[in-house]
């Protein structure tokens, strides 16, 4: 069965995170991807580590574990753009492709004429996305973007960490990229809706996608909470702003969250934990009652949490069908046995290093479902191939790699 995207045509002038994590979600759903990369040092975060992988019976450092993260699935092609042959070589590419996904800075790629006003006189249904930090517009959009900067620009970190008070307070960066992650995601999505309206005859067009906007997007409740008071939500730690109890609990052995959704399942942790009587205090009869009297909660909650082990306490309440979990290390993660159920580690074949593992793409299909082929490519792997297929000449090829374009 076809894959999904097994007509679309992508071609990668992107870099780092944000642009690779979207056209390595247009990779997985079966689009054909050519990743443009420079000759002799390609993206950046192949050389992002270590941890770096090595071929078999070497002791040289390879590609960093961070390019391997979001590159799956792409061929990789060397071609110095900035040189006027190696422009010419990427027009080509790009009046045959559906999609281009970039990410430098505004205006950057108008010298080389790969900017998107460009591109459109040679392909008009081009769907060209623009991943920046600030912008295609406004005041900040010449300015450089990085995840961490915009987690603090955002306002994500103000309400991240411990509060200000207590030991280890202040502000704190997640643990992981997330505004580059979200703004792959939304590029994803934006890219495929533009396929349809082209498909639908409207054309191509160019998508503007700002880290600093997903990432604002992705406030949700903590935004609302403050358009809708004026008052600027806080850190609160591990605790919830609008639900309780819904943290992290210290349990006798370790830490456990316990997320506590709705008054029901309240009424039903209380019995389960033998404290019946809590459910029907009036202090704590609903949601809002149970966040404006959380310090009351937290007072009796915390010592009865250190009662039990983590184990004890998620079969206890798993049984009474209370959401509770333990605060697995990533090594945990990958032993759960739902977690390898559900077939989340993938390993693949790659030409210089053997086996190497990744992380499926969570996203399930009942009738065409995602199957990974291909590792994420060595540098230049691919420029041979697609080169050929552009109608280039073994000896054209050979010129240009002469010449160090490709």
């Amino acid at each position: 069965m076809s894959a999904l995207l097994a007509d679309v045509r992508v071609l990668d002038l992107s870099r780092i995170l944000a642009g690779p994590w979207a056209t390595q979600n247009l990779a997985d759903l079966g689009a054909s991807v050519v990743k443009i990369e420079r000759p002799g040092a390609g993206d950046d975060t192949r050389h992002m580590g270590p941890p770096f992988f090595r071929a078999p019976g070497s002791d040289t450092d390879g590609d960093a574990a961070y390019f391997m993260c979001c590159n799956r699935g792409k061929q990789s092609v060397t071609i110095d753009f900035t040189r006027p042959e190696g422009q010419a070589l990427v027009r080509k590419l790009a009046g045959q492709a559906d999609v281009l996904v970039e990410n430098y800075k505004v205006g950057g790629l108008r010298k080389y004429g790969l900017d998107y006003e460009s591109l459109a006189e040679i392909n008009p249904d081009l769907v060209y996305c623009s991943v920046t930090g600030f912008g295609q517009t406004g005041p900040y959009r010449e300015r450089a973007g990085y995840d961490y900067l915009i987690q603090a620009m955002s306002g994500l970190m103000s309400v991240t960490g411990e509060c200000d008070e207590l030991p280890g307070g202040g502000p704190q960066r997640v643990g992981v990229a997330v505004s580059d992650l979200f703004s792959g995601m939304y590029a994803t999505v934006a890219i495929l809706a533009a396929l349809r309206h082209r498909d639908r005859g409207g054309g191509g067009q160019h998508i503007d996608i700002s880290l600093l906007d997903c990432q604002i997007g992705t406030l949700v409740n903590q935004g609302l909470n403050y358009l809708a008071t004026g008052q600027a939500p806080v850190r609160m730690g591990n605790g919830h702003p609008n639900i309780a109890p819904y943290q992290r609990y210290r349990a006798r052995d370790g830490y456990l969250i316990l997320a506590v959704g709705n008054d029901a399942q309240f009424r039903k942790f209380c019995c389960a934990a033998g404290r019946p009587e809590m459910g029907s205090d009036p202090r704590y009869a609903t949601i809002g009652d149970r966040v404006r009297n959380r310090a009351s909660l937290n007072e009796w909650l915390v010592a009865m949490m250190a009662e039990r082990t983590v184990d004890e306490w998620v079969a206890l309440l798993e049984r009474a069908g209370v959401p509770c979990g333990p605060i697995n290390s990533i090594a945990r993660v990958f032993e759960d046995p739902h977690v390898q159920a559900r077939g989340m580690r993938v390993d693949l074949e790659h030409p210089v290093y053997g086996s190497v593992p990744g992380i499926r793409n969570p996203i399930r299909y009942s009738k065409t479902p995602m199957e990974h082929h291909n590792a994420p490519p060595a540098l230049g792997q691919h420029t041979e191939r697609v080169l050929r297929d552009l109608g280039l000449s073994a000896e054209d090829i050979a010129g240009l790699r002469a010449d160090h374009i490709v």
